[in-house]
């Protein structure tokens, strides 16, 4: 039976582990199929894959996108993309320019409430990866303005932090075409209907699968069974393709482990099957 993560992080974006040490922790784990969706970048995925070749795992190459939604945030994961498809890392490298725009203004924000943080300190946390909240938040813990991850969020970086910035991202139709071009599958990850009634909810997935939506992340670390039942209901209505994944960001996401999430994640088998005949391999 396949052991399945098809969402991770590596210190390439805002992960803890090198892509290296992600593989090898997969290994460790009983993991024999690993995605590898840094936020904005395939950078860590040929070290993940070089690390993959001596062992029984299978590596998917995926990145997670940043992308606005019916005024919302939302991700979007791409698997089996042409890394090496030039229009899209020119595209990439556009979208992570907003990551900087964005670290600016939180940076400029924390100033007014006397929170003392410079662009050079976030740039040694995430050394060689995408800049993010998560290295801001590590840097918050290391000066004692906090005292952990969550209060980090909670009091400044979160939605509701006081210096919480949205970050400006293009429209959701823009970066499913985006993966599409790149020879990828477009997934909505971790979707949560929140707000929305059933009614609605049918709507909203409706017009993404207009725009070439493909999947749905069903299965996911910190999901109830309510939630992935909704989930798996909607995949169906719309012959969807499911997904599932953990997540995982090392310590920056301490509560959640690769494979198994919170403890209960479990992606069926038959996931990889439909998504690879998706692919075409």
């Amino acid at each position: 039976m396949s052991r399945i993560d098809l969402h991770t992080h590596t210190n390439f974006s805002d992960g803890s582990f090198s892509p290296a040490a992600l593989v090898e922790l997969a290994h460790k784990k009983g993991l024999n199929i690993l995605a590898i969706t840094d936020h904005d970048t395939t950078d860590g995925i040929a070290e993940a894959m070089e690390a993959a070749q001596s062992l029984p795992l299978e590596l998917i190459p995926g990145i997670e996108l940043s992308t606005e939604f019916q005024g919302r945030e939302t991700h979007i994961l791409g698997y089996f993309i042409d890394r090496a498809d030039p229009q899209f890392q020119t595209r990439l490298e556009r979208l992570r320019s907003t990551r900087l725009d964005r670290i600016q203004h939180i940076l400029d924000r924390l100033h007014t409430l006397n929170v003392e943080i410079s662009l050079a300190e976030i740039e040694h946390v995430a050394g060689s990866g995408t800049i993010g909240r998560p290295h801001i938040a590590q840097i918050l813990i290391n000066k004692g303005y906090v005292r952990g991850m969550k209060e980090a969020f909670e009091r400044f970086l979160g939605v509701r932090g006081k210096a919480y910035v949205r970050r400006l991202v293009p429209e959701a139709a823009e970066i499913i075409a985006w993966i599409t071009d790149a020879g990828g599958i477009p997934i909505l990850a971790h979707p949560y209907w929140e707000g929305l009634n059933a009614n609605e909810t049918v709507v909203s997935c409706r017009t993404m699968v207009d725009q070439g939506l493909r999947g749905l992340e069903v299965f996911y670390g910190t999901f109830s069974a309510r939630q992935i039942s909704s989930n798996l209901h909607l995949a169906r209505h719309f012959g969807l393709l499911v997904t599932g994944g953990s997540d995982f960001h090392g310590t920056f996401k301490p509560e959640i482990s690769i494979g198994t999430g919170r403890g209960s994640l479990n992606v069926p088998s038959t996931v990889m099957d439909r998504l690879r005949l998706a692919a075409g391999r």
